[in-house]
């Protein structure tokens, strides 16, 4: 059931993507954590793992059709985005559990409340 699961999930995150440009941390691994029942450790690891290369290039490549992509910015985001992964996944392995969850939930309600309360 947690294979059939974790399909279900990269398809809604999938969409997710495609719409508003989010999946990895906002969706999947809150997923992971409360419907197949990884640690957040292990959430964050298969996230990082299925996003790696599949996600971005047709995401990509849908935009890039109608000039939506700012190559610029995209490339110097991806260095800071390949520099910073590296240095969160360390931090990430020498905190607590707790800290981890506590840290993943105030990002999601600060966004939530972003979302809803800007005009």
């Amino acid at each position: 059931m947690g294979l059939l699961l974790a399909g279900v999930i990269g398809l809604a995150a999938g969409i997710l993507s495609g719409l508003f440009g989010i999946g990895g941390g906002i969706v999947v691994v809150p997923a992971l954590i409360f419907l197949v029942g990884l640690t957040i450790r292990e959430a964050t690891g298969t996230s990082l793992a299925a996003l790696l290369l599949p996600v971005g290039i047709l995401g990509v490549l849908a935009y890039a059709r109608l000039g939506a992509v700012r190559w610029p910015i995209a490339a110097l985001l991806a260095l800071g985005l390949v520099i910073g992964t590296y240095f969160g996944a360390r931090l990430a392995l020498n905190l607590p559990e707790i800290a981890l969850r506590r840290g993943l939930a105030v990002l999601l309600l600060v966004v939530a409340l972003q979302l809803v309360l800007r005009r």
